[in-house]
């Protein structure tokens, strides 16, 4: 259980609700920015501003999958009113006070390093990657579906990188009835594929590879879709790329020789912000747990 551990959760989308939800079930006590348009009651949470909060006595903040942009704004699809971290504020909470976010970037990274306190990053878990990659891939089959007029049965379908997500995409794809090939540079990973019956070949065979491809998933946070792929590309070819933004794919050019491609991370908050919520939450619920054993004595 939570009890008497203060938590605030800032800003974000659907999968918060699901947060709050957990987290109230385990009698935490709750303090919510950024959900001044929130009609859901929740027992043991209070709408709160930075200026309301009693950051003293935090335990924990847990900020949207998104973390903050460079200007130090927080998204919520919960509020009207921007949302902007306060400078020096962290530096106000207990030493033992934990930032929890999806992803981070300098800005934030900065902000906790000044102010000592442990910062850790969600999506950059195993656990919450191979969990999300469950609704990432039904997310991969409903947009191949809506921007294609063929079956995935029987399609020649590409997928570079065979990591948490990767893997679990052209499984699926697989057992769609796909003929799925697998780009990948590492030994152990070409291994994989092999035992999962897929061919498989480096990146730097993948120009000589897609003159066949009816759909090409990019799971790869490098430009491997470049010019000298998609120029051999059939311009029929759809190209969804799931690697975090900017993506792995020239959009530009794809989109000068007439080739869809989409660019598409974050999916399972898009298509099943539900689960995706209740995902986060389960990690979220043992690291506190954890966090609440572990800070005995620390001020």
């Amino acid at each position: 259980m939570l009890t008497d551990m203060h938590i605030a959760i800032i800003g974000g989308d659907a999968r918060q609700l699901e947060i709050i939800r957990k987290l109230s079930e385990l009698d935490g006590k709750l303090s919510l920015i950024g959900f001044d348009q929130l009609d859901d009651g929740f027992v043991g949470a209070k709408k709160q501003t930075f200026h309301t909060l009693s950051s003293e006595t935090l335990d924990a903040i847990i900020l949207p999958v998104s973390g903050m942009n460079e200007d130090g704004e927080i998204e919520s699809i919960f509020s009207g009113e921007k949302i902007l971290f306060p400078e020096n504020w962290l530096e106000k909470t207990p030493k033992h006070m934990k930032i929890f976010t999806g992803i981070s970037n300098d800005v934030l990274k900065s902000m906790a390093t000044n102010a000592n306190r442990d910062l850790v990053e969600l999506m950059n878990r195993d656990d919450v990657a191979i969990y999300n990659s469950v609704p990432t891939a039904e997310g991969t089959i409903m947009m191949v579906i809506q921007n294609t007029d063929i079956t995935i049965h029987s399609s020649n379908i590409i997928v570079t990188g065979l990591g948490r997500v990767g893997m679990t995409v052209a499984r699926t794809l697989k057992n769609l009835g796909a003929n799925v090939e697998v780009v990948a540079n590492e030994p152990e990973l070409r291994a994989r594929a092999l035992e999962m019956q897929m061919p498989s070949y480096s990146v730097n065979e993948l120009p000589k590879r897609v003159k066949n491809a009816d759909v090409v998933i990019n799971t790869i946070p490098a430009k491997v879709l470049s010019v000298d792929v998609l120029s051999r590309m059939p311009s029929h070819t759809l190209v969804v790329d799931l690697a975090s933004k900017p993506g792995g794919t020239d959009f530009r050019y794809a989109e000068k020789r007439g080739i869809k491609a989409l660019l598409a991370p974050g999916l399972p908050g898009i298509v099943a912000p539900k689960t995706a919520g209740q995902i986060i939450a389960k990690v979220l619920s043992t690291l506190l747990m954890e966090h609440r054993e572990n800070k005995g004595g620390k001020s």
